[in-house]
Protein backbone atom coordinates (compact mmCIF):
# COMPACT_ATOMS: atom_id res chain seq x y z
CA UNK A 1 0.00 0.00 0.00
CA UNK A 2 1.43 3.37 -1.00
CA UNK A 3 0.62 6.65 0.63
CA UNK A 4 0.72 9.74 -1.50
CA UNK A 5 1.08 13.14 0.12
CA UNK A 6 0.69 16.15 -2.11
CA UNK A 7 1.32 19.73 -1.14
CA UNK A 8 -1.56 21.88 -2.24
CA UNK A 9 -1.44 25.55 -2.93
CA UNK A 10 -4.53 26.88 -1.18
CA UNK A 11 -4.55 30.11 -3.19
CA UNK A 12 -6.83 30.23 -6.22
CA UNK A 13 -5.08 30.81 -9.52
CA UNK A 14 -7.29 33.86 -10.02
CA UNK A 15 -6.76 35.32 -6.55
CA UNK A 16 -4.69 38.51 -6.56
CA UNK A 17 -1.31 38.57 -4.81
CA UNK A 18 -2.52 41.37 -2.49
CA UNK A 19 -5.97 41.96 -0.99
CA UNK A 20 -8.18 44.12 -3.23
CA UNK A 21 -10.17 46.97 -1.71
CA UNK A 22 -12.40 49.90 -2.60
CA UNK A 23 -13.23 52.82 -0.34
CA UNK A 24 -16.61 53.52 1.21
CA UNK A 25 -17.87 56.27 3.51
CA UNK A 26 -21.11 57.91 4.56
CA UNK A 27 -21.46 61.69 4.13
CA UNK A 28 -24.72 63.59 4.63
CA UNK A 29 -26.65 60.28 4.68
CA UNK A 30 -25.18 59.24 1.31
CA UNK A 31 -23.06 56.09 0.87
CA UNK A 32 -20.08 57.05 -1.27
CA UNK A 33 -17.64 54.90 -3.26
CA UNK A 34 -14.04 55.67 -4.15
CA UNK A 35 -12.32 53.05 -6.27
CA UNK A 36 -8.90 54.43 -5.22
CA UNK A 37 -7.74 54.63 -8.83
CA UNK A 38 -9.88 55.18 -11.94
CA UNK A 39 -11.72 52.22 -13.43
CA UNK A 40 -12.06 52.79 -17.19
CA UNK A 41 -14.58 51.05 -19.42
CA UNK A 42 -17.07 50.21 -16.65
CA UNK A 43 -20.27 48.74 -18.09
CA UNK A 44 -21.72 47.38 -14.84
CA UNK A 45 -21.27 48.11 -11.15
CA UNK A 46 -22.98 45.82 -8.65
CA UNK A 47 -23.44 46.15 -4.90
CA UNK A 48 -24.58 42.99 -3.13
CA UNK A 49 -25.66 43.32 0.48
CA UNK A 50 -25.35 40.25 2.74
CA UNK A 51 -24.25 37.90 -0.05
CA UNK A 52 -25.50 34.34 0.29
CA UNK A 53 -28.06 35.01 3.02
CA UNK A 54 -31.85 35.17 2.89
CA UNK A 55 -31.50 38.94 3.44
CA UNK A 56 -29.31 39.35 0.38
CA UNK A 57 -30.19 42.19 -2.00
CA UNK A 58 -28.43 43.91 -4.84
CA UNK A 59 -28.36 47.16 -6.73
CA UNK A 60 -26.93 47.28 -10.25
CA UNK A 61 -25.83 50.25 -12.37
CA UNK A 62 -25.02 49.90 -16.08
CA UNK A 63 -23.58 51.97 -18.91
CA UNK A 64 -23.52 51.24 -22.65
CA UNK A 65 -20.33 50.10 -24.38
CA UNK A 66 -17.55 51.27 -24.39
CA UNK A 67 -18.33 51.98 -20.74
CA UNK A 68 -17.47 54.90 -18.49
CA UNK A 69 -14.69 55.85 -16.11
CA UNK A 70 -15.58 55.50 -12.44
CA UNK A 71 -13.47 56.70 -9.55
CA UNK A 72 -15.87 58.41 -7.14
CA UNK A 73 -19.57 57.80 -7.02
CA UNK A 74 -22.51 58.51 -4.74
CA UNK A 75 -24.36 55.21 -4.33
CA UNK A 76 -27.35 55.27 -1.99
CA UNK A 77 -28.98 57.39 0.65
CA UNK A 78 -29.61 55.93 4.09
CA UNK A 79 -33.29 55.90 3.08
CA UNK A 80 -32.37 53.34 0.39
CA UNK A 81 -32.84 55.65 -2.58
CA UNK A 82 -30.36 55.81 -5.42
CA UNK A 83 -28.29 58.93 -5.22
CA UNK A 84 -28.89 61.47 -8.00
CA UNK A 85 -25.12 61.49 -8.73
CA UNK A 86 -24.85 58.17 -10.51
CA UNK A 87 -21.18 58.36 -11.39
CA UNK A 88 -21.05 59.96 -14.81
CA UNK A 89 -23.00 57.75 -17.17
CA UNK A 90 -23.96 54.80 -15.00
CA UNK A 91 -27.70 54.42 -14.58
CA UNK A 92 -29.55 52.25 -12.08
CA UNK A 93 -30.69 49.13 -13.91
CA UNK A 94 -31.80 47.21 -10.83
CA UNK A 95 -32.69 49.18 -7.69
CA UNK A 96 -32.76 47.70 -4.21
CA UNK A 97 -36.09 46.06 -3.35
CA UNK A 98 -38.70 48.49 -2.01
CA UNK A 99 -38.36 48.86 1.74
CA UNK A 100 -34.92 47.20 1.89
CA UNK A 101 -32.80 48.84 4.61
CA UNK A 102 -29.19 48.46 3.48
CA UNK A 103 -27.96 50.08 6.71
CA UNK A 104 -28.93 46.85 8.54
CA UNK A 105 -26.79 44.68 6.22
CA UNK A 106 -23.62 43.09 7.55
CA UNK A 107 -21.43 43.64 4.51
CA UNK A 108 -21.36 45.03 0.99
CA UNK A 109 -19.67 43.19 -1.86
CA UNK A 110 -18.75 45.35 -4.84
CA UNK A 111 -18.05 44.07 -8.32
CA UNK A 112 -17.17 45.95 -11.50
CA UNK A 113 -17.60 44.63 -15.05
CA UNK A 114 -15.87 45.99 -18.13
CA UNK A 115 -12.27 46.51 -17.12
CA UNK A 116 -10.21 43.77 -15.52
CA UNK A 117 -11.13 44.39 -11.90
CA UNK A 118 -11.21 42.69 -8.53
CA UNK A 119 -14.16 42.59 -6.18
CA UNK A 120 -14.13 44.26 -2.78
CA UNK A 121 -15.96 43.81 0.51
CA UNK A 122 -16.66 46.25 3.34
CA UNK A 123 -18.38 46.05 6.72
CA UNK A 124 -21.54 48.20 6.69
CA UNK A 125 -21.64 48.82 10.46
CA UNK A 126 -18.04 50.05 10.43
CA UNK A 127 -18.76 52.49 7.59
CA UNK A 128 -21.84 53.82 9.38
CA UNK A 129 -20.15 54.01 12.79
CA UNK A 130 -16.77 55.48 11.81
CA UNK A 131 -17.35 57.79 8.81
CA UNK A 132 -18.02 60.88 10.95
CA UNK A 133 -14.72 60.28 12.81
CA UNK A 134 -12.63 60.65 9.63
CA UNK A 135 -12.02 63.62 7.31
CA UNK A 136 -14.18 63.74 4.18
CA UNK A 137 -11.23 62.69 2.00
CA UNK A 138 -10.74 59.42 3.91
CA UNK A 139 -12.58 56.24 2.95
CA UNK A 140 -12.74 52.80 4.56
CA UNK A 141 -10.78 50.39 2.36
CA UNK A 142 -11.93 47.15 3.99
CA UNK A 143 -9.28 45.51 6.15
CA UNK A 144 -6.77 48.19 5.12
CA UNK A 145 -8.66 50.74 7.22
CA UNK A 146 -9.33 54.42 6.62
CA UNK A 147 -7.13 55.95 3.92
CA UNK A 148 -6.82 59.28 2.13
CA UNK A 149 -5.42 59.86 -1.37
CA UNK A 150 -1.76 59.98 -0.32
CA UNK A 151 -2.11 56.77 1.70
CA UNK A 152 -3.87 54.97 -1.15
CA UNK A 153 -1.18 56.09 -3.59
CA UNK A 154 1.59 54.97 -1.21
CA UNK A 155 0.06 51.58 -0.29
CA UNK A 156 -1.52 50.53 -3.61
CA UNK A 157 0.52 47.59 -4.95
CA UNK A 158 2.41 47.36 -1.64
CA UNK A 159 -0.12 46.27 0.99
CA UNK A 160 -3.29 46.08 -1.14
CA UNK A 161 -4.66 46.64 -4.65
CA UNK A 162 -7.35 49.10 -5.62
CA UNK A 163 -10.03 47.18 -7.48
CA UNK A 164 -8.86 48.30 -10.96
CA UNK A 165 -5.11 48.13 -10.35
CA UNK A 166 -3.48 45.24 -12.24
CA UNK A 167 -1.89 42.61 -10.03
CA UNK A 168 1.89 43.23 -10.00
CA UNK A 169 2.60 39.47 -9.94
Amino acid sequence: MATVIAACDTKSQFEPSLPPAAGFRLDDDVLKLWTGTPCSGVIRLRLIFDTGTRDSAEQVWTAPQPGVTVERMDLLTTAGESSPDTGGGLQVQKPLPAGYDWTKAGAINLSVDGPKAFGARVDVAQVLRESAEHPSGSYLFGQQGWMDASEVQRENQKSFLTICTPDPE
